[in-house]
């Protein structure tokens, strides 16, 4: 590989970056419905570069959740090794998912569409974000921290119940109740 080669592929991948961190913040504040445009420009790049990248929208959606969702799922690894409680590093993880799903405005309505790029992030976010919150769970139970009755699917799906906002009913109002419930996960002594 040519120095010139290997600084194009440098500058590829920091586009990539670049446009995956600015998709991720403009889905916070406008949904994955935003123009793209506004995506090019908060990574300061052309919208011909957002293409070659991601030819379409839902290759552009995939890309961002899925990094997110590795993300949680190395941050629940990076917990589990931590000198802390388990009950304490399940909450740090269950604040982190929170997150992850109070900003996903419009994330329901993609992954209902019939792209199957799309109908494959669901399974995704499944695959590998319950086993992550299992450990954690598991840890807890172990530590006779965490009830054994706790499941990592049934927490998580109420927690993203709990997270589904609206009028009146805001980030941390979904936060607070998160904290209620984990403190209902708890083993009782």
């Amino acid at each position: 590989m040519t120095e010139s080669s290997g600084t194009r592929q440098a500058g590829v991948r920091r586009n990539r970056e670049a446009l995956l961190a600015a998709a991720a913040a403009v889905f916070v504040e406008q949904g994955v419905q935003a123009p793209i445009r506004d995506i090019a420009g908060r990574a300061g790049v052309g919208l011909g570069t957002v293409y070659r990248h991601f030819p379409n929208r839902a290759e552009l959606v995939t890309a961002v959740y899925r990094h997110q969702i590795e993300e949680c799922v190395e941050l629940a690894a990076a917990l589990g090794r931590e000198p802390i409680a388990p009950a304490e590093a399940l909450a740090r993880w269950i604040d982190a998912f929170v997150e992850f799903l109070v900003t996903k405005h419009g994330l329901g309505v993609a992954l209902q569409s019939e792209d199957p790029s799309l109908l494959a992030l669901h399974t995704l976010m499944l695959d590998k974000l319950v086993p992550a919150c299992a450990s954690l769970i598991a840890a807890g139970v172990a530590a006779d921290e965490i009830d054994p009755g706790v499941t990592a699917y049934t927490l998580m799906r109420a927690v993203g119940n709990l997270c589904i906002l609206g009028p009146g009913y805001e980030r941390a109002h979904a936060r607070d109740m998160v904290a209620r419930l984990l403190a209902g996960c708890r083993r009782v002594r």
